[in-house]
């Protein structure tokens, strides 16, 4: 399963907005299009953490291929704007992407560190946490300083496998509270929604 870890989304981007402590006590915050998202409050952090859930046509071989792409998969996750692959060591990667930020909000960068596994009945479950001091400072970035997350890609039979995308995170310096609110639910939502569509596209 490589580094497929890495995009793991790189999730990172979700890097923005989560928090790192256990998220408890999750309340469903959008449920459309077969995708459902779910936030939850972390103590000691003023930004939620985010949980999406859906339903995808396709083999977990299939999307974990879509993720094993590490500069492809740049293309689905939510405000990404660039990922590349810094270091794999067996089931370990360590990836580098920057998030797209709206004007005047300084970007983010995030170096990720993404362990993979796979358990016998096919379940594929990746943790994310920020590695922010792998490699030094990029001029005009921010660097995430926390992130957990995890994916967990399940099959379900009959070439269905259900996908949960789950990320905690402190994005580093100010983030005006719209655009804090906006991306725990935007960020889940575009990223599994884009996901599927290239999934079940193959």
């Amino acid at each position: 399963m490589n580094v497929l870890h890495q995009m793991a989304m790189v999730c990172g981007l979700s890097m923005l907005m989560g928090a790192t402590a256990q998220a408890e006590d999750w309340q469903l915050a959008k449920d459309e299009n077969g995708i459902k998202v779910y936030l939850s409050s972390v103590p000691g952090s003023k930004y939620k953490a985010y949980r999406g859930v859906v339903e995808i046509k396709a083999n977990v071989k299939t999307i974990n291929a879509l993720q094993e792409d590490v500069v492809g998969s740049c293309s689905w996750i939510h405000a990404c704007a660039e990922m590349k692959l810094l270091k794999r060591q067996g089931n370990e990667a360590w990836t580098y992407s920057t998030i797209e930020m709206p004007w005047p909000v300084t970007g983010r960068d995030l170096v990720l560190h993404v362990q993979g596994g796979q358990a016998a009945d096919g379940t594929v479950v990746r943790q994310l946490k920020a590695d922010p001091n792998f490699v030094p400072p990029v001029k005009g970035q921010i660097r995430v300083p926390k992130l957990v997350g995890e994916w967990r890609v399940v099959p379900k039979g009959n070439d269905v496998t259900e996908v949960t995308y789950q990320v905690q995170t402190e994005p580093g310096g100010s983030i005006p509270s719209w655009l804090a609110n906006s991306f725990v639910v935007d960020a889940p939502f575009n990223t599994l929604d884009a996901l599927r569509k290239r999934a079940e596209q193959r």
